[in-house]
């Protein structure tokens, strides 16, 4: 009788609320998106009224048509592809190349900082220019996009990763030494998992780039992608087009983020819980 009681008196669990932050972001989304489309409302009536010129700008429902005409062909999904594995493949190799030589150096620590003053003044080559080289050396096929994709990616990278073993608390890693922990262990258990991180927030920076790196390739020479469709729609004054391109690579952009993103929260646990 009296667990009987005991159970009716105790006081049912409420529902979850949702968190102000998380409200806070829909309130801001929500204004995002009214103002987005509200832009676009105004564009389109300032096109049909020749307020603007359309030939010049484009139009909103200028660019629907480009989309579907380019889904119905095929061109639009088959460009979206050859740019997205462009971009990735030279993501991941530019990206892995130098975050190994980057954390590399940590156990030949004499010529780190020669190494990283070598990765950052590669870095502030204009990639552009370095696309007629690339694409001599490796054709006008996807592999000239993919090292340059990889290229513009390697020096971020690398510079992350040095900064990581630069920035690692020394306390932990005299602690390590004086348990008689060998080198192959610390950097196992001391110096990757800390330069994780960094990793994560030199790939979702080298996102662009390796998006920028791609296009240019694309731009130069190529028969397919996006850089090339956007490259021959601005030589026909074709806005439209252009402008679907633009808004196909943002996207792109943006999922690639998201995807390191959750990644990052899968290996970055603390980040997670913020």
């Amino acid at each position: 009788m009296s667990a009987q009681i005991d159970t009716a008196a105790a006081p049912k669990p409420r529902a979850r609320q949702a968190s102000p932050h998380r409200t806070r972001n829909l309130i801001q989304n929500a204004a995002v998106a009214v103002i987005v489309l509200a832009g676009l409302a105004l564009w389109q009536i300032a096109a049909d009224r020749h307020l603007i010129n359309g030939q010049l700008f484009g139009s909103p429902l200028g660019i629907l048509a480009s989309a579907h005409q380019g889904l119905t062909t095929g061109t639009l999904l088959y460009d979206s592809w050859v740019t997205l594995y462009e971009t990735v493949a030279g993501l991941l190799l530019g990206s892995i190349a130098g975050t190994g030589c980057g954390l590399g150096l940590w156990f030949v620590p004499k010529i780190a900082r020669p190494a990283e003053g070598v990765s950052i003044v590669l870095n502030s080559v204009p990639k552009i220019a370095l696309g007629p080289l690339i694409v001599i050396w490796f054709g006008s096929g996807m592999s000239s996009k993919i090292w340059l994709a990889a290229i513009s990616t390697f020096a971020v990278s690398m510079i992350a990763a040095t900064a990581s073993v630069r920035e690692l608390d020394r306390d932990l890693l005299n602690l390590f030494r004086a348990l008689g922990a060998s080198r192959g262990k610390i950097f196992r258990k001391l110096i990757l998992p800390s330069a994780v991180p960094w990793i994560f927030s030199a790939l979702r920076m080298n996102i662009g780039f390796a998006l920028i790196g791609a296009v240019v390739g694309e731009y130069i020479a190529s028969q397919a992608g996006l850089g090339h469709e956007v490259f021959v729609a601005g030589s026909l004054f074709d806005l439209n087009t252009v402008w679907l391109g633009i808004i196909v690579l943002t996207l792109m952009a943006s999922l690639l983020t998201l995807i390191v993103r959750l990644i990052e929260e899968r290996f970055v646990t603390w980040k997670s819980d913020r």
